[in-house]
């Protein structure tokens, strides 16, 4: 022993601190990437066809490394919740000090170019590697941060070469810890304030309940990105590597090609106090983009961290972290814009770019209406903000403007429905007299009030699938001139049964006789009509509004009344089959239960909840927790989106 600490015990606090560090690189090569990509041209920008064909593939690849990275992140916080601790997701700000990471790992904002995406690979290299630093990144010292000293009480970084590395001594430190607490003591977070693939799924993120989880999460880490073995298929070392030979056969064929802007190097909004490796940003329109993406950024990070304090299974969970992904969206066309702009007249040929600045305070907000009411005010701030930097007709402007708008009228709704969870009450009725049925009509829902049933009649969802007309003809005339519906006109339940298989929703009812209302199916379920919409039955939140139990959206595209189908798949004679093959499809511990379904800003349907997906036969398709659903027609992998939505000028 030394100083009453046993020499080579390892602690949680020691542990706590060194997943922090994990957490804080795996952000900030979130960032780097996300940068680079920003910075890349478009079609219409200088390139030819085969260039504009390969970098628009580069953008999505770096893109998809990003997220991955994010996922990463997510893990490594899964893990610190499951030791008892709290994510905070902070981190210094570019370009990082020296001695903040180990002297070999240099992390600043670059835009795209070869010396970049050689960078990119020394970072992603696997153990043993010898792929050098890109040009540029060389480290100003080398220095060594582990003190050779053991058995202290106060938390020490360790240095290492890889991040790979880094990740094996964590995984030694956790093993060695578990056998000396027992498992049950060294995980003793709470799971249920863990993400899992249930809320967002981003491949890394499941819950940690014990080491054999925790060391799985470090696996999949290294194997996807850091430290993967040099043939380790699809790895981030292997994808950057793979771009960096296409670039340079491109740049082979064409010595002028530049395939990114030239955006700055370390960008700043305000004056630095040591301006050396920075661009102080100068020019208006480009301080008021960055400063608005920053925003946006740092209001993601808020919201991810505080659905780290909320237990699953509330809808709030979710609802934060969809805002949030809806916020890396608007952050995108931001940081697309900002890498167009000039930075200013001290540094002429130089444009701008998002800086991805990091704030002093980042501790995630304690749960509750004052959290919810801030999210709400900052998102309502943004959506005045970029509606003014709209003005000049921008697509990228326009873009972010429409959808920061959308996500302002939306999350009071969101995070309303999230705390009440169960379906409204229906409004009491008078009861009609037999043929004499009282029918009144507002916002477009025709009522109808009989003796022992009243029946909604919302034509605007109506997809003619002519169940009612045929099942309950005396009930509903077709083709009248007048009052249709007649409900005292069939027995109480027959005409319950009829109204349940309305597969829109079109057709509800509400029980003047105190039998038992409408309830939600045991199964929620999607299924998938041949050339036309999803058949949705679960209990349904919609756009964070409860919306009954029945309804058809929307997936060719061409609905007038979106996100609901009106029909329009017959008119543009939508060809999309009804029996994709089946996918994973592993039976789900629960199968019903609140299912959300949040149509995205000019792309998918972002499904969250337990949800059986099937043909039009009935065959099960998958089974999922979320998903994102195609609705712009356009998917090469339907029902599923594969990105289509943003080539084919989707709008919603």
């Amino acid at each position: 022993m030394a100083d009453g600490v046993v020499e080579g015990a390892p602690s949680r606090e020691q542990l706590i601190h060194s997943l922090y560090e994990a957490a804080e690189l795996e952000h900030n090569l979130m960032c780097t990437y996300l940068y680079a990509a920003f910075s890349l041209k478009s079609a219409d920008e200088g390139l030819s066809e085969i260039e504009a064909d390969a970098v628009g593939r580069w953008r999505r690849q770096i893109t998809q490394v990003a997220i991955e990275e994010m996922g990463h992140l997510a893990a490594v916080w899964n893990i610190t919740a499951a030791l008892g601790g709290q994510p905070r997701f902070g981190r210094p700000n570019f370009p990082l000090d020296v001695g903040y990471l180990p002297a070999g790992i240099v992390v600043k904002l670059a835009p795209f170019n070869e010396d970049v995406l050689q960078h990119f690979v020394h970072l992603e290299r696997p153990i043993g590697s010898q792929e050098p630093e890109g040009e540029g990144f060389a480290p100003e010292r080398i220095f060594t941060r582990d003190t050779g000293q053991r058995g202290r009480l106060t938390p020490m970084p360790v240095d290492y070469e890889t991040v790979g590395v880094f990740y094996e001594h964590i995984g030694q430190v956790l093993r060695t810890f578990s056998a000396q607490h027992g498992e049950t003591n060294a995980f003793c977070g709470d799971p249920a304030l863990q993400l899992s693939a249930a809320e967002l799924d981003l491949g890394g993120a499941k819950p940690v309940l014990c080491l054999k989880t925790a060391l799985q999460a470090f696996d999949a880490i290294v194997t996807q990105g850091e430290g993967a073995s040099a043939d380790s298929e699809d790895s981030h070392f292997q994808r950057f590597a793979a771009i960096r030979a296409e670039y340079r056969k491109l740049k082979a064929a064409n010595p002028a090609f530049t395939p990114a802007h030239l955006a700055a190097t370390n960008p700043v909004l305000r004056k630095p106090p040591t301006p050396a490796g920075k661009v102080w940003l100068e020019n208006a329109e480009a301080i008021a983009t960055v400063d608005l993406a920053n925003s946006c950024y740092q209001l993601m990070l808020r919201l991810m961290g505080y659905a780290y304090a909320i237990p699953r299974p509330n809808p709030e969970k979710g609802v934060a972290l969809d805002l949030g992904i809806a916020l890396m969206r608007a952050c995108t066309l931001l940081g697309e814009r900002a890498a167009r702009l000039p930075a200013g007249p001290s540094n002429p040929g130089c444009n701008a770019g998002m800086s991805f600045t990091a704030l002093r305070d980042s501790a995630p907000f304690a749960r509750g209406p004052a959290a919810r009411r801030f999210f709400i005010e900052r998102l309502e701030e943004f959506a005045a903000a970029a509606g003014v930097m709209a003005r000049d007709g921008e697509a990228r402007a326009v873009g972010a403007a429409k959808l920061l708008s959308d996500l302002a009228k939306r999350a009071a709704n969101l995070f309303a429905s999230a705390g009440d969870p169960l379906p409204a009450a229906p409004p009491p009725v008078a009861a009609g007299a037999v043929g004499n049925e009282e029918t009144t009509k507002v916002d477009g829902i025709e009522t109808v009030v009989g003796e022992k049933i009243t029946i909604d009649y919302e034509g605007k969802r109506c997809i003619h699938s002519r169940q009612c007309v045929t099942g309950a003809p005396t009930v509903f005339l077709a083709n009248v001139v007048g009052p249709w519906i007649h409900p005292n006109t069939m027995d109480a339940e027959k005409l319950v049964a009829i109204a349940e298989v309305c597969p829109s929703g079109a057709i509800r009812y509400r029980r003047n006789d105190g039998r038992p209302e409408e309830a939600p199916p045991p199964v929620n379920l999607t299924a998938i009509r041949e050339g036309g919409p999803y058949a949705v039955r679960g209990d349904i939140v919609l756009d964070g509004k409860r919306q009954g139990f029945r309804m058809t959206l929307c997936r060719c595209g061409a609905s007038k009344n979106k996100p609901f189908c009106d029909g329009s798949h017959h008119e543009i004679n939508f060809d999309a089959s009804g029996e994709p093959p089946t996918g994973k499809a592993d039976m789900l511990a629960v199968r019903d239960g609140p299912l959300a379904i949040d149509p995205q800003t000019d792309g998918p349907l972002k499904v969250r909840g337990n949800l059986e997906i099937t043909a039009g036969t009935g065959r099960v398709v998958a089974r999922v927790q979320s998903a994102m659903l195609c609705r712009c027609g356009g998917s090469a992998n339907k029902p599923f989106c594969d990105g289509t939505h943003m080539k084919n000028g989707f709008r919603s």
